[in-house]
C-alpha cells in the first residue's frame, strides 16, 4: 500500500539528508508506528506519503514513493486526497470552517460526495469520536483535545484507505486518547485501513502497532516487529524499559503482558522499602495564593471558585479530562486571562508584599508568573531562533546575581540541543518550538512557572531534560505547575497532583496517593507492579540495586 524505494530527502541548506536511502513497504491493513527523537525526520517521512514532501515543504526527494500504486512525484497531494488522509501536529492550523459539523463535512464536499452520504458519514463520525454534543460549537472555542478529535474526524469522513497521523493523542487526556486509538484500531482491523502513526507517548500506542519504523537520527529507518525494534532502541515506553531491566523475554508491549511476567519481580521487591522520589517533598513558604477563582467563557463556567496554594520548591501536576478548566485556571493565575471572581497573590523574590500579576505591568508580571501556552507559536514573532533568544534575555533584564539565572540559549540547549540560531522558529518541529518558548519564558526567572501541556511533541530524552529543568527551578525556590495529560511525566516530575473536573478541584495530594488511586492516571509501572507502590522504572532500578547489594 505504501512503498519507499531508496528514498532520500535533503532540504536546502542542510549538509546531510533528513532521510537517507529508505526502503520501506507497509502493506494494506497494518498500523505502523513511527518513532524517533524530536527532529529525527518523522514528520518528513509522514509528509512524503501524500506528497507534501517535497511539493510543499521544499527540498529534494531522491528515489520513489508510491501510494496505492500512485507515484507521489507525478501526483500532488490534491490528487491523493481520496486515498490518503493526513492529520498534522497542530489541528487548529488545518481547520478551514467555523463549526465542528462543517469541518467534518468539508473534505467530502471537496471530493463531491453526495449530500445524503455526507450526512450519514458525519453522524457516524460524531458518534465514533464522541463529538455529538459539540456538533454546533465553534472550533476556536474547543479545548486542544477536542480540536484534535475534530481534526481526526474531518479526515475519517472521506473514508481514506491510508491514514497518516502525526501525534494524534498529544493533546488528549488518557480516556480520550484510548477512545481515539480504539477507533483507529477498528478502522485497521475491520476496514483494512493502513495507518502510519507518529507518536512520542509510546506507552499509549505501542500495544496496537503491527510494525515499527524507528528513525535513529542518522537518516536511516529500521523497520520490523515492535518487540524486535524496541529491544535496543534509545527511546522506549516504560513497559519496555521495565522489561529490559527485568530481562523479560519476549519483551512485553502491554501492561497485560507485563503483569503476567512480573510475578517473580514483585516477589523480589516485596518486603523491601520503596526508594523515595528523586528529591524529598519540599516544605517551602507559600508563593502563590488563589482564592475562589472564577472564570467564565460566555455562558460556560470554566473555573468554579477554586482555591489553590502553591509553595516554594514544589512541582504540581494539574490534571483532568479535556475541557475540565485546567488551561483557564492557568491563564487566570498568570494574570492575562479572564477572571470574573476571586483573588490571586504572588510573592516577590525581593520580599515585597504579594501582588496580583493582573495589576502590574507586563514586564513586571513576567518576573512573577511565566506561562508557556498549549500553542507555543503564539509567543514566536521574530525571524530566527537567535533573535528570539536574544530578545528573551533582553526582556528578562540584567541578572540580579551571578548564576541566578540561565540564559535562554542555555535552557534551549538542555531541552533540545542542536537547534541552529539561524533557523526560522516556524520551521522547527512542534517539540522544538515548545522547547524554544519554554527557554524564552524561563529567561525571566519567574517566581511561578506555569506549563500548559509542555511535553506535547517532546520525546523521552526531551522529557528527562525538562524534568531536570523543572527540578532545578524547584531547587531555586520557585514553584512549578505543569498542566498535563502525560501520566508518566507527572509520576516522574511532580510532588503533588491536582485533578480538576467541570471547573472544580476534585483531588489534591501527594503524587503517589492521587495517581495510583486512579486507573486512568496511574503510570504503567504502577499498574504492572500493583499492589507495590512503585511509580517509575527508575525507582524499580534503584530498589533492585539495593536488593542485590543486600545479598
Amino acid at each position: 500500500m505504501i512503498r519507499f524505494d531508496q528514498v532520500s530527502v535533503v532540504y536546502d541548506g542542510d549538509d546531510a539528508p533528513v532521510l537517507r536511502d529508505v526502503d520501506l513497504h507497509i502493506p494494506e491493513g497494518e498500523l505502523c508506528l513511527v518513532v524517533g527523537r524530536t527532529g529525527a525526520g518523522k514528520s518528513t517521512l509522514l509528509g512524503a506519503v501524500n506528497g507534501l514532501v517535497p511539493h510543499f515543504t521544499g527540498g529534494t526527494l531522491h528515489g520513489r514513493v508510491t501510494v496505492d500504486g500512485r507515484d507521489t512525484a507525478d501526483h500532488p497531494p490534491r490528487e491523493l486526497a481520496d486515498v490518503v488522509g493526513v492529520v498534522g501536529q497542530d489541528p487548529l492550523a488545518g481547520f478551514v470552517t467555523d463549526t465542528v459539523e462543517e469541518e467534518l463535512a468539508y473534505a467530502m464536499e471537496q471530493l463531491a460526495v453526495p449530500p445524503e452520504v455526507m450526512r450519514k458519514r458525519v453522524e457516524e463520525t460524531l458518534d465514533l469520536l464522541g463529538l455529538a454534543d459539540l456538533r454546533h460549537r465553534a472550533l476556536h472555542e474547543l479545548s486542544g483535545g477536542q480540536q484534535q478529535r475534530v481534526a481526526i474526524g474531518s479526515v475519517l469522513t472521506a473514508h481514506p484507505r491510508i491514514l497518516v497521523l502525526d501525534e494524534p493523542t498529544s493533546a488528549l487526556d488518557p480516556t480520550a486518547a484510548e477512545e481515539v486509538l480504539a477507533a483507529v484500531t477498528r478502522l485497521v482491523h475491520d476496514l483494512g485501513v493502513t495507518v502510519l502513526l507518529a507518536e512520542h507517548r509510546l506507552e499509549r500506542v505501542v500495544q496496537y502497532a503491527d510494525r515499527v519504523a524507528h528513525l535513529p537520527g542518522d537518516g536511516t529507518v529500521r523497520y520490523g516487529p515492535p518487540a524486535e525494534i524496541f529491544a535496543d532502541t534509545a527511546i522506549a515506553p516504560p513497559v519496555v524499559d521495565l522489561g529490559r531491566l527485568a530481562g523479560w523475554r519476549p519483551l512485553p508491549l502491554s501492561v497485560r503482558d507485563a503483569r503476567r511476567a512480573a510475578a517473580p519481580l514483585r516477589e523480589r521487591l516485596a518486603g523491601h522499602p520503596v526508594p523515595p522520589p528523586r528529591r524529598e517533598q519540599p516544605d517551602g513558604a507559600p508563593v502563590l495564593s488563589a482564592q475562589r477563582v472564577v472564570v467564565r467563557h460566555g455562558q460556560v463556567v470554566a473555573v468554579r471558585e477554586v482555591d489553590l496554594e502553591l509553595r516554594a520548591g514544589q512541582v504540581t501536576a494539574l490534571m483532568g479530562r479535556n475541557g475540565s478548566g485546567k488551561s483557564s485556571l492557568l491563564w487566570a493565575l498568570q494574570g492575562s486571562g479572564p477572571r470574573q471572581g476571586g483573588t490571586v497573590k504572588v510573592a516577590w523574590a525581593d520580599g515585597r508584599a504579594a501582588t496580583d500579576p493582573k495589576r502590574v505591568p507586563a514586564a513586571e508580571a513576567r518576573r512573577l508568573v511565566g506561562l508557556v501556552p498549549q500553542t507555543p507559536t503564539d509567543l514566536l514573532y521574530l525571524e530566527s531562533v537567535a533573535e528570539e533568544l536574544a530578545q528573551a534575555d533582553l526582556d528578562a533584564g540584567p541578572q540580579e546575581k551571578a548564576g541566578a539565572r540561565r540564559t535562554a540559549r542555555e535552557v534551549l540547549d538542555r531541552l533540545a540541543p542542536g537547534i541552529a540560531g539561524d533557523s526560522h522558529p516556524r520551521d522547527l518541529s512542534e517539540g522544538q518550538k515548545l522547547a524554544l518558548v519554554l527557554a524564552i519564558q524561563l529567561a525571566a526567572a519567574p517566581q511561578v512557572v506555569l506549563l500548559d501541556e509542555p511535553t506535547r511533541g517532546l520525546d523521552y530524552p526531551g522529557k528527562e531534560a525538562l524534568i531536570a529543568i523543572v527540578d532545578q527551578l524547584a531547587a531555586e525556590g520557585r514553584t512549578v505547575v505543569v498542566c498535563t495529560h502525560d501520566v508518566e511525566f507527572a509520576a516522574a516530575a511532580a510532588d503533588r497532583v491536582v485533578v480538576m473536573a467541570e471547573g472544580e478541584v476534585v483531588a489534591d495530594g501527594p503524587t503517589a496517593e492521587v495517581i495510583v488511586a486512579s486507573p486512568t492516571f496511574a503510570p504503567q509501572t504502577a499498574k504492572i507492579l500493583a499492589p507495590l507502590p512503585y511509580l517509575t522504572v527508575g525507582q524499580v532500578g534503584r530498589a533492585l540495586a539495593t536488593v542485590e547489594a543486600a545479598r
